[in-house]
């Protein structure tokens, strides 16, 4: 299971962090590039310890992508951090929090 938690400072015009009918459609995007995959045999990833952790990173830096490519809206520019947490268990996960920079 994965989580993605968008944050910002401020609700938007619309009272909202962002659009999660674009997040959740942006967020299955980039896991379907994982799903089914060992990411050992991956040539992109060659040479990574692709943890947890990294992925948690991973995730959060294609999420920030997104956002910066205006696929959450115009209003998810306004988004101050990204964390993103992978549940390997229902005992055991690890995450990421990165900051976005200010758009313009």
């Amino acid at each position: 299971m994965v989580d993605a938690t968008f944050k910002r400072a401020e609700l938007d015009s619309d009272n909202i962090v962002v659009d999660i009918g674009l997040a959740t459609q942006e967020l299955n995007k980039v896991l379907a590039a994982f799903n089914y995959r060992n990411l050992d045999e991956e040539p992109q990833f060659a040479g990574i310890n692709t943890s947890t952790e990294w992925l948690a990173k991973h995730i959060a830096d294609q999420l920030a992508d997104k956002i910066s490519e205006g696929a959450l809206g115009e209003g998810a520019h306004g988004i101050d951090a990204i964390a993103v947490t992978l549940h390997e268990s229902h005992v055991a996960w690890a995450g990421y929090e990165r900051a976005l920079r200010p758009s313009g």
